[in-house]
């Protein structure tokens, strides 16, 4: 009888879940794009008083190691320092992006994105350098890093491959670099139409980065599980992205493949700028023709002056430790307006508006709420959206939730900025396989006015 009844109840389950199975692939069929001019981005806010400060309730030494982050954060790398390019420290390349970290993340402020003016063109000849800007990189469009899908014998790839090379700067005497063949050309704004071995990403903003990291793994874990059933319905899953060694939980980074500031930095460092560091103390290239300094070129003094004594990417993980979120504009009836908007058509899902910290050493980052919009899950975002780039447990078409706090400082918009619209970085989360389809499909529902209330709001952000 036992028996029975559980046989009973599982195919009386089995029966309510295959409607609710074909509910959600049928709502998961992406809807043809809204009208054009259905809605109009209002375009950035002025930078606000206070963005680019530090966490309020920081102690006097964590103010210095803000300060002193900030200070390295801004400085340029040179091949061989100040000895031959004055104000500047050593180890630029022998292959690299971008001379500093703040000419990435400028926007609004040291910390922030992409600027309106890509420093990257000057880039190219800067020191004498010879190198030609690729056609990805145009004065008014996003910072862009470059990686190959695969390698020449079919095999996955993925690894940044940086643009540029010393050859030809005055401090970099004898090097012969070749800069890499990025292929067919597409649209060097928008990045699309290109060679399609070669994917985009621009830099991801770091204000409230200790915020972040200080929020447990259970807290992201116990977001996940919640409201499962409105998840369901709407084709939403996501999932962490993992260590490989330990298991936890990394959230830094465009996949959320970085575990740690520390990590984000280092790998940053020896990436955007080839400067070897602690965490990365090979070069990436070897060329003996192009080796100007001992490795690695970042590393840690014996003295006491926080300013001198830690390497750079320490510097630069306390910096983005302690530099405070953007704070939301004040709310106006559109942004209200908006923010219901942004709940009832199941933003809120994957786009969580507060998680909060755990207990922290540093008393600024224990134990607070942490406005971020973004549950720090991956997501399948499609084949419209897909780089073909698998990081850690994040696949090909899986991106990390954006924290969308300083949306309304951000110029260029999705992983690789080939938008400057929020009605149209919207409507791209909507392709075939996507978790956001049904969600873009109650946003094409809305009525213009709901719409615009949508944008004034998120750009409050």
């Amino acid at each position: 009888m036992w028996t029975a009844r559980c046989n009973s109840r599982r195919n009386a389950h089995a029966r309510l879940r295959a409607p609710l199975r074909a509910l959600v692939v049928l709502l998961a069929m992406p809807l043809a794009p809204a009208a054009a001019g259905s809605n109009h981005d209002t375009g950035i806010r002025a930078a606000a008083q206070g963005i680019g400060d530090p966490l309020p309730g920081l102690t006097a030494e964590e103010l210095a190691f803000f300060q002193a982050g900030l200070q390295d954060f801004v400085v340029r790398a040179s091949v061989q320092g100040d000895a031959v390019i004055p104000g500047t420290e050593s180890g630029l390349g022998p292959r690299f992006n971008l001379d500093s970290c703040a000419g990435c993340h400028a926007q609004p402020a040291a910390g922030g994105t992409s600027p309106a003016v890509n420093p990257q063109v000057a880039m190219a000849s800067a020191a004498g350098a010879t190198n030609r800007v690729p056609w990805f990189v145009a004065p008014d469009g996003p910072i862009r890093e470059a990686r190959y899908v695969a390698r020449p014998d079919g095999s996955r790839d993925g690894s940044v491959v940086q643009m540029y090379v010393i050859t030809g700067r005055t401090d970099a005497p004898g090097c012969s670099l070749r800069q890499p063949d990025y292929g067919a050309a597409g649209d060097p704004v928008t990045g699309q139409g290109g060679d399609p071995n070669v994917i985009f990403r621009i830099p991801t903003p770091v204000f409230g980065g200790g915020l972040i990291e200080a929020i447990p793994d259970q807290a992201i874990l116990d977001n996940m599980r919640a409201r499962a059933f409105a998840k369901m319905l709407l084709g939403i899953s996501g999932h962490p992205n993992v260590s490989g060694n330990d298991g936890s939980i990394t959230r830094f980074g465009w996949k959320a493949q970085n575990k740690s500031l520390l990590m984000f930095a280092g790998e940053a460092y020896n990436v955007e700028q080839g400067v070897t560091n602690a965490l990365f103390g090979n070069e990436r290239e070897e060329d003996p023709g192009c080796a100007f300094n001992p490795l690695p070129e970042d590393f840690a003094s014996f003295v006491t002056d926080p300013g001198t004594a830690h390497a750079g990417i320490t510097k630069f993980a306390a910096f983005m430790r302690f530099l405070a979120p953007p704070a939301p504009a004040p709310d106006t009836p559109a942004i209200v307006r908006g923010r219901a908007v942004f709940a009832s058509t199941g933003c809120v899902l994957c786009h969580t508006p507060t998680l909060r910290t755990g207990k922290a050493r540093t008393a600024a980052l224990s134990e607070q709420p942490v406005s971020l919009y973004s549950d720090l899950l991956v997501h399948d975002m499609g084949v419209g959206l897909a780089d073909g780039v698998s990081q850690g447990t994040a696949g090909p078409r899986e991106f990390r939730t954006a924290p969308l706090w300083g949306l309304g400082y951000r110029i260029f918009l999705l992983h690789d900025g080939r938008t400057r619209d929020l009605g149209d970085a919207i409507e791209a989360h909507a392709s075939p396989g996507s978790e956001a389809n049904v969600v873009v499909r109650r946003y094409r529902q809305l009525g213009s006015d709901d719409r615009q209330a949508l944008v004034a709001f998120l750009r409050s952000l």
